[in-house]
């Protein structure tokens, strides 16, 4: 079982200090596009050094080569998972393996499908798509594994989907978790640990139900227990 992967959303270094002081072990942690963009390279540096593991989610979205040069410097930074859009299509997608895995032959590279705040709706009448929100996630979720990459980011709802399709080595990495009594915010296809547990995810993502809690380290182990399905 996969720790939980507590999304930083922060804007400031200092916070992130703040808050990691509050833990006394090893954590997943994403480092979204505001914290990187805001503080560069040296937030992954600091986090390492505490010998935390980082998902660095900047769901790039380019042209091939423009995508494939960003890559190149991303794959020199010590993380353990990063992210592209499934949009950018195939070429791109392909570019990117090869040029994030050249410099980190051990970090997984994913794909995002659809992002857990579209709804059916939003699809249909925003993106004009043919396609129903479970086929363009699983549609994505091809394209992305017939490119190399290591899994994909959607909804836990596609997991069970995703996995009797394209294999259980496939990853599925979900966000849009929150415990019952927690706000929705902009999410709309959320789940609960325990649900994402039974649903056969491969990583969850929780953000705002850990950082902003009153106690973040005890919610994190809250969390964590509903994710090893102890109810």
């Amino acid at each position: 079982m996969h720790k939980p992967i507590i999304a930083l959303d922060f804007s400031h270094l200092d916070e992130v200090r703040s808050f990691l002081k509050q833990f006394d072990e090893q954590l997943y942690v994403k480092v979204g596009m505001e914290l990187y963009l805001l503080n560069g390279p040296r937030v992954i540096e600091e986090i390492r050094a505490l010998g935390h593991d980082i998902f660095l989610d900047l769901k790039l979205y380019d042209i091939p080569n423009t995508v494939g040069k960003a890559m190149e410097g991303l794959g020199r930074l010590d993380v353990q998972m990063t992210n592209v859009h499934a949009q950018g299509g195939s070429a791109m997608m392909k570019r990117a393996v090869e040029s994030f895995k050249d410099g980190n032959p051990d970090g997984r590279l994913i794909a995002v499908t659809q992002l857990t705040s579209m709804s059916e709706e939003m699809i249909e009448l925003e993106q004009r798509s043919a396609l129903s929100l479970n086929e363009s996630v699983l549609h994505y979720a091809e394209l992305a594994k017939k490119s190399g990459l290591d899994g994909i980011v959607s909804s836990p709802l596609e997991s069970e989907m995703i996995h009797d399709a394209l294999g259980k080595d496939f990853l599925t990495i979900t966000p849009g978790i929150r415990l019952p009594e927690d706000s929705k915010d902009d999410q709309i296809r959320v789940v609960s640990p325990l649900d994402a547990y039974k649903m056969g995810t491969d990583y969850i993502v929780v953000g705002r139900s850990i950082t902003q809690a009153e106690n973040p380290a005890e919610k994190y182990k809250t969390v964590k227990a509903l994710w090893e399905g102890k109810e």
